[in-house]
């Protein structure tokens, strides 16, 4: 029986991800879980982290029979999307930055890393730079402060555009600067929570600039793995491993009912 996409990450960022999934897949039933109780993913240490997502994405399996789980979520998918393959019997969509689909775009070859510290400094992070942009300048920043902001909106609160100010700033002046490397031109939004905020980002930076993240491509793989999706009445069902009431408006904004409180062993 077919069942719907379930989408996983440790907050609320995983719902620009189903965002772009709805815009491809406009009927296909669709659920979510997030990982409240142990946000932010950064701060953990990597063996029990790993451990984590994997009962917390085992869990979810169970309550919503999908028939393919999207780990929206970078440090998820570094860490644990091999493990999970192993463990599951659906297929398992990972997430990375959206390295290379920027390289494609930028015509200066000068591409900034807008990412969580733990992304920006991962070996892997290095590897998708060498394999897809090894002829561009990769400026990396890491602005951990914007998942904080990208949380708070979703629970109702609007960004503090002097918080974001502050921690973009290392980027503006990469944008603003004159160096010797050709002028900034394209960001990748290296962490899911950031294209939530993507309507201040653009408002707050001093050039045009085009902005990428994973979406798109996830939505594109998911097609790949998955022949028919479904659409059945159980669309919109969302999971979180702590309470979060406070999430419930934000949460339909993007489609989803109120979180049940989700059991893992």
């Amino acid at each position: 029986m077919k069942g719907p996409v379930l989408v996983f990450d440790s907050g609320v960022g995983g719902l620009s991800v189903a965002q772009s999934l709805r815009q491809h897949y406009p009927d296909a039933a669709m659920c979510y879980t997030c990982d409240n109780a142990w946000l932010p993913y950064g701060l953990r240490e990597d063996a029990a982290l790993t451990e984590r997502i994997v009962s917390v994405c085992q869990a979810a399996v169970d309550a919503c029979q999908p028939s393919v789980l999207v780990v929206a979520c970078n440090t998820a998918s570094t860490l644990a999307l091999e493990h999970l393959r192993q463990q599951l019997a659906i297929p398992v969509v990972g997430t990375v930055p959206a390295i290379k689909p920027a390289a494609a775009i930028s015509q200066t070859r000068h591409i900034g890393l807008l990412a969580t510290r733990a992304t920006v400094a991962r070996p892997y992070t290095q590897r998708l730079i060498d394999s897809f942009a090894s002829d561009c300048v990769i400026t990396r920043v890491a602005a951990d402060a914007l998942v904080v902001e990208a949380e708070a909106y979703l629970a109702g609160i609007t960004p503090n555009t002097e918080r974001m100010q502050a921690a973009l700033t290392p980027l503006w002046q990469v944008v603003t600067a004159p160096t010797e490397h050709p002028k900034l031109d394209t960001v990748v939004l290296g962490c899911t929570h950031f294209p939530l905020l993507k309507p201040w980002l653009e408002q707050l930076a001093p050039a045009p600039l085009y902005w990428i993240d994973s979406g798109d491509a996830i939505a594109r793989r998911v097609a790949q793995v998955v022949a028919e999706l479904s659409s059945d009445h159980h669309d919109g069902r969302c999971y979180t491993t702590a309470p979060a009431a406070n999430l419930t408006a934000g949460l339909a904004r993007y489609g989803f009912k109120a979180p049940q409180l989700l059991n893992v062993r």
